[in-house]
């Protein structure tokens, strides 16, 4: 018959108590961890199901902070040529839509949202035991920015890469490119970020770009410096 793995956890002197032994028989058939161990994992531990209190935990475990920082879009009158493409939320406006420009804003802190950060740690996992090859490094972007538009690396020589994002990038996205820390780069080299509207600049055809009349130059508002 096999001994039950509660008696092994008594020590010696107590091993033929019977009350004491009774006392622990009970609690054992009584408690069933495994609902609990698997409470643990799935809540604490699965990365895919964990609640705050789990990613908090993995953010420690692969280093990457929950809190970024964001610039806010600023949006200004102004004269239409001083931006790629204007919209309700970026560019020069016309009269009577923005206020004149009065400095730069300030940088704010953003808390990820739940799904945001789980998505963040794991890109920062990614990034812990990457080669920091173009493969890699796309293969991260694609994981990122899945189901948004087309997003890669350029190896532009002189020491410096170019993370190229054919959408605009909202701010929680820009911040997580220029200050999460998460995006990885080889040792030494320079990355820069560019966002190009290939729907509305000027280019060559295999490039995406437009036509004479149809887009207008890339201007360097889209470039930015990881720092």
């Amino acid at each position: 018959m096999t001994t039950p793995l509660w008696q092994e956890t008594i020590l010696a002197q107590y091993a033929n108590s019977p009350t004491i032994t009774a006392l622990i028989e009970s609690f054992s058939n009584s408690i069933d961890p495994t609902a609990d161990i698997n409470n643990f994992y799935s809540t604490l531990w699965n990365i895919d199901t964990c609640n705050d209190a789990g990613l908090e935990n993995w953010g420690r475990i692969v280093n990457v902070s929950r809190y970024i920082q964001v610039t806010q879009t600023q949006v200004n009158f102004g004269f239409n040529e001083a931006f790629t493409t204007a919209t309700a939320n970026t560019g020069a406006q016309p009269f009577n839509q923005a206020p004149m420009y009065s400095g730069a804003l300030a940088t704010t802190t953003f808390r990820l949202a739940t799904d945001a950060y789980r998505k963040l740690i794991m890109v920062k996992a990614m990034a812990n035991i990457t080669n920091c090859t173009a493969a890699s490094l796309n293969s991260l972007l694609l994981y990122l920015f899945a189901g948004e538009g087309r997003a890669y690396v350029q190896d532009t020589g002189d020491m410096t890469m170019r993370f190229v994002f054919e959408f605009t990038l909202s701010a929680v996205e820009l911040g997580i490119m220029l200050t999460s820390g998460a995006i990885p780069r080889p040792a030494g080299v320079q990355a820069i970020i560019m966002q190009v509207d290939t729907a509305h600049t000027f280019g060559f055809a295999e490039a995406g770009g437009q036509p004479f009349g149809q887009g207008t130059l890339f201007n360097s508002s889209g470039i930015q410096y990881v720092s």
